[in-house]
């Protein structure tokens, strides 16, 4: 079982490098949130109406542009001061006061990490011999990041960006091929899961793990993926399909949703008609990256523990207690949701999902 390497305490927050005490002290909540999609997002509410540091008179707080303000770095972190674990790293880019009469005013804060510049820039492009990886390490160049690529795909003739956010453009590559988008630092990850590295995670029903809702539903499983198109270069006709097969490379043991449906219905077949291939290889990486996204949310967790700073998406979880059919590993955290506030502390808040279910006993 993964030890805890982190004691729940009290937020840290840094604004533009300082770290600023005073934000601990009138925190009401923070929530961090992160999915396999990218650009992860940060709001706090904070208590307002108080004396500033080192005066007595109480006065309106954090609207005076000293501590807040558009555009500056924000990081997060939380644990014993030795083993701080950094939960954000962004930019300021929304400020909120919040007027009631039952309680003193409060000030919203909301930041997001370096993807926002992906998010705010939208262009026409073409792209010509480039695969997705390629596009994808472009990108970060436009943006001044460092780009750590790893994934497989077709490389194209031409690609074809048409009024889009360079993060919108982005997210629907990833989402051909199943890469996952994130930035760390300076940094533009774009990588298949597989290639993906993060914690290892125990939790215990009852003991970390405070509840937990898990699912197993046919309703977006297939037996097959189907994509057409046509070569012209070759003249011919391009029908790929993609089956199990492609799941069983994934996982190591139990009942796959294709099997399971397969055996409960019999063949149930999707044919991909948004994007058309110009050639076999794109057809066929469609075909696979399809039908293993359906897979993979066979089983989908929803769960919050008490506090699990480690916990990032990619992280792969193995949950005790929870049923014979959903005991066990290879869970993969596609949402990760941290917060903090003066009635619980820290919760981790997550979305996993897994390829099987156990085999009947």
């Amino acid at each position: 079982m993964t030890e805890r390497a982190f004691a729940t305490n009290v937020p840290v927050f840094r604004v533009d490098g300082e770290k600023r005490g005073e934000l601990a002290r009138d925190l009401s909540i923070v929530e961090i949130e992160e999915d396999t999609a990218g650009l992860k997002r940060m709001t706090a509410r904070f208590i307002a109406q108080g004396p500033k540091q080192g005066e007595t008179t109480e006065t309106q707080l954090y609207l005076d542009g000293d501590v807040f303000d558009f555009g500056k770095p924000i990081t997060i972190s939380i644990g014993p001061p030795d083993e701080e674990r950094k939960l954000f790293d962004g930019a300021i880019t929304g400020i909120e006061v919040d007027f009631a009469e039952t309680r003193p005013s409060d000030v919203l804060v909301y930041a997001e990490d370096k993807l926002m510049d992906f998010r705010m820039t939208r262009r026409s492009r073409s792209y010509q011999n480039k695969s997705d990886a390629d596009i994808a390490r472009d990108l970060a160049g436009d943006h001044g990041l460092t780009p750590d690529v790893d994934a497989d795909g077709p490389t194209y003739d031409v690609v074809q960006q048409f009024n889009q956010s360079d993060l919108a453009f982005l997210r629907a590559r990833a989402q051909l091929i199943q890469a996952e988008v994130w930035v760390d630092g300076s940094t533009l990850y774009f990588k298949s899961r597989a290639n993906r590295t993060a914690t290892a995670i125990t939790l215990v029903r009852g003991n970390q793990l405070i509840g937990v809702r898990i699912r197993a539903d046919l309703a977006h499983q297939r037996t097959k993926v189907k994509v057409s198109g046509y070569d012209a270069t070759a003249r011919a006709i391009i029908d790929e399909e993609a089956g199990d097969d492609a799941v069983q490379a994934e996982v190591s043991g139990g009942r796959t949703g294709p099997s399971v449906l397969q055996k409960a219905f019999g063949d149930r077949v999707s044919q991909r008609v948004r994007e058309v291939p110009l050639t076999d290889s794109e057809a066929r990486d469609w075909a696979k990256a399809e039908m293993v996204r359906r897979a993979r949310g066979f089983v989908i967790a929803e769960g919050v523990t008490d506090g699990t700073p480690d916990m990032v998406v990619g992280s792969v979880l193995t949950l005790q207690g929870v049923g014979a059919p959903f005991e066990g590993g290879s869970y993969y955290v596609t949402r990760v949701c941290h917060s903090y506030d003066l009635a619980h502390g820290h919760r981790t808040r997550f979305t996993a999902e897994r390829a099987t279910i156990n085999e009947a006993t």
